[in-house]
């Protein structure tokens, strides 16, 4: 394993990128600035310089020891595909390897499209996909097992020119918010500014378990969530592992976590102990979002790889295990201009005051108009089981913004004047003399708040840990361009200066009038929340079956195809793939569960039960032959069988009635339906096959216990 002993961070980072650096100093000049025009403006690429990119992009990598190249791409399945080729094109007449890559191949790539999920818009007969180079993301270098590999992100769409992949809608719904945020900005005089970029920064939870540990527990493995398991003694109640004191074996997985990613231009700056046992977080620094998204699926696949390489297995699943904290992607979006104008935060004139109230009303009508879009671009069969407690956000959709500007907002729509924004500078006096008074925030935090507002930002907290961020923020992106361009339909208008401040205050008010029912800054776990969210009209979609309708809704297809992100054929196919998966992953989790029940914790209670009779046996004849009574209903051995043959029983007969329904809702053609079915009735099943299990765990001699206990699992790392 390398150690940044001997090299510095500067020295390594970005070392497997071919960055900009690396383009300039390897491109002609007149190459480089048309393909920096193409990145920056975004202007459409002039295919005549891709083969001198090729060539030296081909020669780049092979001087770091690559030997093939493939096209990096994210297809509907949420996480990464990629097919190899070598350099090699051909063999000359002495016998050496002819070293080749093309302006064709790095631009272009095939993909079987009919082999991904596609949501019916390919059959297997209709298998041609195109992989199209993504020139906004840098190419990288890969090292593994199998040695070094360019990548080169791209988007993945049908022979018919359907997105079939997460990017796609994602560089759509870039070109919406930056062309109306700068039709927003010109209003407000602003003529310098290029572009507007969403800045986003996810933060990644996971949890990291002992690699032999994992290996038998057959739940784990087939579904990344413990499906079994009884809570230890002691769990996460005393706080003592959040933000504790790193174990070492843990330190040497996060250093070489960091080494990888260094080199690969992640900015992974923040890593720390999460709050459940065995739970950890890493954090990036803020980037435009494409490369974010990007960024954040390298996260995820190097934390497995190098998991691996230390005999761990990293769980990226929301709930792994029941009874403590979830993990989540806390999604940091913000808005920000070439120039370093962040369009978040509060600024220094009233001019500037004024045009963040205004963006940040847009950002609650964006919110309340939408929240069923929201709520669906978090949803994912894990999170139907995170959702709701432990530290995570409720299923209702609400924005804190916290007191003090709750306070600005109301006092505009009591009074119509917005009052003094907060004071940036105002001091948190410690009442310690060695303690250095220091600046304070504008607002406390929220843990249990889904969009929270923290100061420059808003920060989606519903993400799951193993989902990609694509679909938030392309969501984000899209609400948040329809808000501010319907502000400057009307705000076009104005004739004059006076005339325009005017309307700007008044739409301030109109919105936030309209939409402060989005606005809560209490405590999101109360059943008083419950009840006043259904008073304020707040929808309540509390699992992922219910939350995929709000893709295909009139409301949805009119707002992405007004701004050229998704199709209403491009949206249905997404909810057919969305329901598909959610059955399919029930399905497995029901069959897992039966499998394990029916040919391991079943047989292990039943051989424990027979050796306890036996036992019980044996006493019964010891003390007839003492002379003593026979009447031994008091004794613990035969209370713990009594127990134990009730709990088979119970289990035995849960087993069957899931084998019965789990068969009969897998039948169901209709895949809506199947997945609102296996969502009503499998999964109620399923909680009913493992409440026994769970109590029989706690009861049976842990030697006759046939896998790995959550106490094993969690503090045994």
């Amino acid at each position: 394993m390398e150690n940044l002993k001997s090299n510095s961070i500067s020295e390594n980072f970005g070392k497997n990128l071919f960055s900009d650096e690396v383009m300039k100093e390897r491109l002609p000049k007149d190459v480089y600035r048309k393909l920096k025009k193409t990145i920056e403006d975004g202007t459409e690429l002039d295919r005549s310089i891709a083969d001198v990119v090729a060539n030296a992009m081909k020669n780049w990598a092979l001087e770091h020891g690559a030997t093939h190249f493939t096209h990096w791409f994210q297809p509907l399945t949420g996480i990464t595909a990629e097919k190899h080729d070598s350099f090699i094109s051909g063999v000359e007449s002495d016998g050496h390897a002819i070293l080749h890559f093309s302006g064709k191949e790095l631009i272009k790539g095939e993909a079987d499209a009919s082999s991904f999920p596609s949501g019916g818009l390919r059959a297997t007969f209709e298998a041609r996909g195109y992989t199209t180079w993504d020139c906004t993301s840098p190419a990288f270098l890969r090292e593994d097992a199998i040695g070094v590999t360019l990548c080169i992100p791209t988007a993945f769409c049908s022979y018919t020119g359907e997105a079939l992949d997460k990017k796609t809608p994602l560089l759509r719904s870039m070109e919406a918010i930056n062309e109306q945020g700068l039709r927003f900005l010109r209003l407000f005089g602003n003529t310098t500014s290029k572009r507007v970029i969403p800045q986003v920064g996810p933060e990644q939870e996971y949890f990291l378990v002992d690699k032999a540990k994992y290996l038998k527990r057959k739940d784990l493995i087939y579904t990344g969530r413990t499906l079994f398991g009884a809570m230890p003694p002691k769990g996460q109640e005393m706080d003592d592992h959040y933000y504790g004191s790193i174990l070492e074996r843990i330190g040497s997985f996060m250093n070489e976590v960091n080494i990888e990613l260094w080199k690969l231009g992640v900015t992974a700056t923040t890593q720390h102990n999460e709050a459940a046992p065995a739970q950890h977080e890493l954090a990036p620094i803020y980037t435009q979002v494409n490369l974010a998204v990007d960024q954040n699926q390298i996260v995820m696949d190097t934390l497995k790889k190098v998991a691996n390489r230390h005999n761990m297995k990293c769980l990226l699943h929301e709930k792994p295990f029941k009874g403590v904290n979830g993990s989540g992607k806390h999604v940091n979006w913000s808005l920000s201009t070439d120039d370093g104008i962040n369009l978040m935060s509060q600024g220094d004139s009233p001019e500037e005051n004024i045009r963040f109230l205004l963006v940040l009303a847009c950002m609650l009508s964006a919110v309340d108009k939408h929240a069923d879009l929201l709520r669906y671009s978090a949803a994912d069969v894990g999170n139907d089981q995170r959702l709701g407690g432990y530290e995570a956000p409720p299923a209702i959709i609400s924005v804190y913004i916290g007191q003090q500007l709750e306070d600005v907002l109301e006092h505009l729509t009591e009074t119509g004047n917005a009052g003094t924004l907060a004071n940036k500078g105002e001091r948190l006096h410690t009442s310690v003399k060695t303690l250095p008074d220091f600046e304070m925030d504008t607002a406390d935090r929220n843990r249990t708040s889904p969009f929270a507002f923290t100061g420059n930002k808003f920060e989606f907290r519903m993400v799951g840990s193993s989902d990609s961020t694509s679909s938030p923020n392309v969501i984000l992106n899209t609400i948040m361009a329809e808000a501010l361009a319907d502000a400057c339909d009307r705000l076009e208008q104005a004739k004059n200066k006076e005339e325009f401040d005017l309307m700007v205050h008044d739409l301030i008010k109109e919105l936030l009038q309209k939409h402060k029912r989005i606005v809560f800054n209490g405590n999101g776990y109360s059943p008083e929340w419950v009840e006043e969210a259904a008073r304020r009209g707040l929808p309540n979609i509390s699992c992922m079956v219910d939350a995929v309708p709000a893709l295909t809704s009139d409301k949805a297809v009119e707002l992405f195809g007004r701004f050229n992100v998704l199709t209403k054929k491009e949206l249905e196919s997404r909810a057919e793939v969305e329901y598909e998966t959610y059955a399919k992953a029930v399905n497995i989790e029901a069959k897992a569960m039966l499998d394990i029940a029916g040919k391991d914790l079943i047989p292990a209670v039943m051989k424990y039960i027979g050796d306890l009779s036996a036992t019980v046996e044996h006493m019964h004849g010891v003390m007839k032959l003492l002379g003593e009574p026979e009447d031994f209903s008091d004794k613990a051995e035969v209370k713990r069988l009594r127990d134990c043959v009730s709990l088979l029983n119970e289990m035995q007969d849960a087993l069957e009635k899931l084998e019965i329904i789990r068969a009969e809702v897998r039948s169901i053609e209709d895949l809506r339906e199947r997945a609102v079915q296996m969502h009503a009735k499998v999964v109620p099943a399923m909680d009913a096959l493992r409440a026994p299990a769970d109590k029989l765990e706690m009861i049976v001699d842990r030697s006759y216990w046939p896998m790995p206990s959550y106490g094993d699992l969690m503090f045994e790392v």
